[in-house]
Formats: C-alpha cells, structure tokens, sequence
C-alpha cells in the first residue's frame, strides 16, 4: 500500500403517493400494488460472528421499478442496533455514509461507538446498503482499472481518447445492466427507505445523512414530508447543483483552501522552505507541477505527473500542515534525494459484515455513475461543450478545474424512461451541518442546502476542517445531540468555533465515509 504522502498526493418533483403510510392490513393488492412489499417481516440474524450479536442484519426485497412494482425485484441489505432503553424509546434513526456508491450496512455499528448515549437511548440506529450497492443486488460495469480512472485533466492531445473512455464506460454499462441503471437513483432509494419504515412498523422515520446522504434526507422530506421526523444533514449537498454542478464546486471550493494555505505556509518558511510570501509559495507549487509535466517526479517509486499532483493534492490544502509537508517532500523528491519516513496510514475500518454475496470489483464506480448519471437529465450530450467548459474552469480554476469539467460517461447515459431530479423545496424541519473548509462539500453547497430546505436551520463550524462532523467531537455536536433527543431545532443558524489549531488537523476525512479507490483514507466522493 502507498505510503500517507503518495497517498495525499493519488489521494425531484411532488410528493410522491406510492408508499402509503402503514398500509391496513385489509387493503388489497389491487387496491395497493406495493402491499406485498410492506407486509414483509425481516427475518432478523446475527450479521457476523465477529460482532455483537445485538447487531442484526436481514433481507427485504424492494421492487426495481415502482411503476412496475410486479416486476424484478431487488434485495436491500438492512441493520440495526436496538436501543435497551424501550421506555425512552422514540422510533428509528436511519443512517447513510454517502457516496454515492458508498454501503451502509454497518454503519450502526460504527456510530455505536460515537453518538452520545442519549441518542442511542432514544432510537434503534438502522443501517442499510442503498440499491445497486454492497449486499443489496450489488451492480457492475466490469470495467478495467483504466476505466475506473475518471480524474482526467483537459489536453487538446487526448480529448478525442477522453471521449471515447467517457462512452466506453457509459455503453458498457448499458451493456452489462441493461434496464437496471436508469432505476438505480436517489429517488427510488427514497422510496426504498419509506418501505423500510413500513417494514420496521414506524409512522416516521429520524435520519442522519453525511455528504451524498444529505441529499438522499432532503429528497426523501420532499416526497415523504409527514413521514419526516428528526433529520440531521451533515456536510451537505446543494440541490441546485446536482450532479454535475458538485463536481464542478470542488474546483470553486479548492482555491479559497489553496490561497489559504499559501498564508499559512508562507508564515512558516522557516519550518516547510516553501517561500516566504504567498505568491513565492504559490510558485513554488506550480513550479513543481510544471516540472513534472515535463518529466515526472519519483516519490518513493511512483511516478507523478503535473496532472497527478494538481488532482491529488487537491482535498489536502483544505488541512494546511497536512498540505505543507506533502509539498515540502515533493520538492525534496523533485530534487532527487530520498524522501523521509512518512506517516502512518489510518487504520482501515473493519470490513462490513457479508450476506453471502459477491460484489463486484467496480461496484462503487457502477453505484456512482448510476446515481450521478441517472438523477438528473442536465448532463450536456454534446462533448464540445465539455471541451469548451474544461479550458474555460483551468484558466479560472487552475487546480482542478478543468478535471471537474472535463467530459463524463454521464454524456453517454442512457436517459429513456428516467425521471428528472428532485426540486428540493419544502420547509420540513432538519438541522444541516457544516464546516467552513470542507473538502467534498464546501461551505457554498452546505448553504445552497439551507436556502433550499426553508424549515432547517444551520450549524456552521467557523475554522472547521474535515468531511464529516457529527461524532467527532465537534462543537456541532451538543446543537446536534439537543435536536435528536428532544426535537428542538435552534431559533435562528448557528456559528460555533472550532477548537484551537484544528486547520492543522491531520485527518481531513475523520470518518469512515466513502472513499475513492486508489486514495485510501482521504477523501470521499460527496
């Protein structure tokens, strides 16, 4: 496995009606198509002897077309971890990692060692791996580790090559699934949560949603309002923006991070020999960039080009002493003398527990395109288009900007019979948290999220750094424990400080959440 500085371096409309809510038992299948799926009873297992046995799995079968619910069906892998405390006892509290693409079946098991005893008192925590993701009907492409590559920078050289990969993953994915993509959506996975709920006997449901998961909440309270109770939307997606605009916000969130950095960094000269000014700082990276452009830089045996480093590097100038050391190894490596000791990786979290079902190998990438692709029908169609936005966003983002707009197999995807993306606007209440230098979703998404969910209220973390806030002790946590336990949202948004020096955190991605294949323990997708 890399070392910690190759690694930072390679780091929908109106409400829906088709899922009443708790169904009596009398009505009849014609009456309610969807009836045999809510009568389900999960049969409740042990998920894995090497856990506890209060962490339970089982398997419920969700149609794959909600139109067509006498159709192919899918399995949804489900968790939980009932709450001791029956008379403190308020319902469910459904939980997701985000992604998309990302499992969640064990994520109840995880957050059991950091909510506070108060909300485990309060809810069974329920967990489960969205359709077309790890044990619930797992989805593949069969694509090829190229394939799975999608961090291409704009070169007039290869954009006819960039095109091609970006239709080969899109026709093999047609070719491979067929019909099943274009159901593979945040809506549909809205709609499974809501059979959840009825399978688990809940007239509502509580839901805590990091990143992706933020906008799998918000689309659920806008077709499932009344069904809606407590929900916390941790590092937040802009609805307005999905999908291509969230690709697009991390070249516009990065260079605020990187402009920082270059202060920060050129305060300590002394420590990193980077510069002693902002602007010497800012040159001596992109001196290195352009010198591996013209042959790449060897660190620690792997070979780094402009482009690499440029993507890489990107969610790491959100942590600036993370980001200053990394460059300052760069620099020594593009000199030719041995790079030092680095840091040890974060331990990997535990393996989720398995149902007995192969993934396949690209399941995350299938799972992403999927959503990405098929939520919305805003993807333009004409690669022009991508060539002319990619050289517009690297003159005006030069760090990933013409990575965040360059071609995707989304161009590509097959778009008959899908629906268009959810408009997110309703005034269901839920609390939305937020760091001010977030990597994945920067602070304009979490705001967009605000504005567009007008009954919420808002916790920005002032000098927060990192992907994920509820669990890690932030100054977040005591607003969001208060809301979950008695319901009571703020009277008006909320901006706490974060503790001393916590910029130089060296772990921008505190939590277990979804991670890219190649990066391992850094960033996350959304």
């Amino acid at each position: 496995m890399r070392n910690s500085r190759i690694s930072l371096f390679l780091a929908v409309g109106a409400v829906t009606t088709l899922v009443p809510a708790l169904t009596p038992a009398t009505a009849s299948a014609a009456e309610n198509p969807l009836r045999p799926y809510l009568q389900q009873k999960p049969a409740w297992h042990r998920c894995d002897t090497a856990m506890p046995a209060a962490f339970q799995c089982a398997t419920i079968k969700v149609p794959l077309d909600y139109n067509s619910p006498g159709g192919k069906k899918l399995d949804l892998a489900i968790s939980r971890l009932k709450t001791s405390t029956k008379e403190e006892r308020r319902g469910v509290l459904l939980l997701n990692p985000g992604g998309p693409g990302g499992p969640g079946v064990d994520m109840p098991q995880y957050l059991a060692g950091e909510l506070p005893k108060a909300v485990k008192a309060k809810y069974d925590l329920i967990g489960f791996d969205p359709r077309g993701i790890g044990q619930s009907s797992p989805v593949g492409c069969g694509l090829t580790s190229e394939e799975r590559n999608w961090q291409r920078p704009y070169k007039a050289e290869t954009f006819t090559r960039d095109v091609k990969w970006a239709r080969t993953v899109a026709e093999k994915c047609d070719a491979k699934q067929g019909d099943k993509l274009r159901h593979i959506t945040t809506r549909n996975t809205a709609r499974d949560m809501d059979v959840i709920r009825v399978v688990l006997g809940e007239k509502k449901i509580s839901y805590l949603g990091y990143s992706y998961g933020t906008y799998l909440g918000a689309v659920y309270t806008q077709m499932f309002p009344k069904r809606s109770d407590r929900f916390v939307l941790d590092s937040a997606v802009d609805p307005a923006r999905v999908w291509r605009g969230m690709i697009q916000v991390w070249a516009e969130g990065t260079e605020p991070a990187f402009t920082r950095w270059t202060k920060w960094t050129a305060a300590r000269h002394a420590t990193y020999k980077l510069g002693k000014t902002p602007q010497a700082v800012r040159k001596t990276f992109y001196d290195l960039v352009a010198q591996a452009d013209r042959e790449p830089i060897d660190l620690d045996g792997t070979l780094l080009t402009g482009a690499d480093i440029r993507y890489g590097s990107r969610g790491t100038f959100f942590s600036v002493r993370d980001a200053a050391e990394s460059v300052a190894q760069l620099k020594k490596a593009a000199t030719g003398a041995p790079s030092s000791a680095g840091r040890e990786l974060r331990t990997p979290a535990p393996l989720p527990p398995s149902f007995g079902r192969t993934v396949p190998s690209d399941n995350g990438d299938a799972g992403f395109w999927s959503v990405v692709c098929a939520d919305t029908r805003t993807w333009p169609r004409d690669p022009e288009q991508y060539r002319k936005d990619a050289i517009r966003d690297k003159a005006k983002y030069p760090l990933y900007g013409d990575f965040a707009s360059h071609i995707k197999p989304c161009a590509f995807w097959q778009k008959k019979g899908s629906e268009p993306a959810t408009t997110i606007d309703n005034k269901v209440g839920a609390l939305i948290l937020q760091n001010e230098w977030d990597s994945q979703t920067p602070l304009t998404s979490g705001q967009g999220l605000r504005l567009a969910m007008k009954g919420s209220k808002m916790v920005t973390v002032s000098g927060g750094v990192g992907h994920g806030i509820y669990g890690t002790k932030s100054c977040a946590d005591k607003t969001a424990t208060a809301y979950l336990t008695t319901g009571k949202l703020p009277s008006k948004d909320v901006t706490c400080q974060a503790a001393p020096a916590a910029d130089e955190r060296s772990d921008p991605n505190p939590l277990p959440l979804p991670t890219p294949r190649g990066i391992p323990g850094m960033v996350s997708r959304f």
